[in-house]
């Protein structure tokens, strides 16, 4: 058992607009299952935010900082200003300039069309290399604003995960396998302000995490283990119209999760 993020579904007003935006703004491909597909480093799901709401039991309503940044890491300062442009040319708005920060990390921030806040990242200070046309992203990452990072700490690993990064209430991020996204926790004030955005807000963070366990055992053992270290199953296991088995968890900060489980 270990939990692990394969795919993002971010909850939209308009799908057809998102899945325009995505498509332009990273040069997103349809998968088989209709998801988007980041370059093979990450699988994008998009919804209607009302109907994303109602399978995980909550309300729609959303206002200010939801508390979640998605991030893209990429080769470049070059690459950085690149994408920036690129979202911002389809409809994205800028809020946090691409430039080179206090420790030396070149970033930049946008708000996507569909209200999700996107974070992009250079691995290199200085530009090396000629500037690509297409950046791909080299990596992808959800960041979590918590109450107590150290906290949620401990939830993670009792679901079988391992840190990587591990700065105690300022900053966590956990290992990383080939094709998910990164995790990593943040307290909601420093994300917020990380990203160039004021930390109030509240209501539905409109975006859920998945995760496609091995077995029925596996997704079982999950949503136990999530109940013993603090979560909340919000839908036990059960037999989905195409065969699988699919259930729910949020993590101590409300967060949700969605695991499913081949048939």
């Amino acid at each position: 058992m270990s939990l692990t993020l394969d795919l993002v579904t971010l909850g939209v007003a308009d799908e057809q607009s998102a899945r325009a935006f995505y498509t332009g703004a990273f040069a997103a491909t349809e998968d088989h299952g209709n998801n988007l597909d980041l370059h093979g480093i990450g699988k994008l799901e998009l919804r209607e935010i009302g109907t994303l709401a109602s399978d995980v039991g909550t309300s729609p309503a959303t206002t200010g900082f939801r508390g979640v940044v998605l991030s893209a890491i990429v080769e470049a300062p070059s690459d950085v200003e690149t994408l920036l442009g690129t979202a911002t040319d389809h409809g994205a708005t800028v809020v946090k300039p691409a430039k080179k920060q206090l420790f030396g990390e070149f970033t930049g921030a946008y708000r996507a069309p569909d209200g999700a806040l996107w974070k992009l990242a250079a691995t290199a200070k200085k530009n090396t290399t000629p500037p690509h046309a297409q950046p791909k992203p080299l990596e992808l990452a959800v960041y979590l604003g918590v109450a107590k990072p150290t906290a949620s700490q401990a939830f993670y690993e009792a679901l079988g995960m391992s840190a990587d990064h591990d700065y105690g209430d300022k900053f966590v991020d956990f290992t990383r396998p080939g094709g998910g996204y990164r995790l990593g926790l943040l307290p909601r004030k420093a994300l917020a302000k990380d990203v160039g955005v004021d930390e109030r807000g509240d209501g539905f963070s409109a975006v859920v995490l998945a995760h496609t366990a091995a077995s029925r055992d596996d997704l079982d053992a999950l949503l136990k283990a999530a109940a013993a270290a603090g979560g909340r199953v919000t839908a036990p296991a059960s037999r989905t119209a195409d065969g699988r088995h699919t259930g729910r968890f949020t993590d101590p900060d409300g967060y949700h999760w969605r695991v499913t489980a081949p048939g």
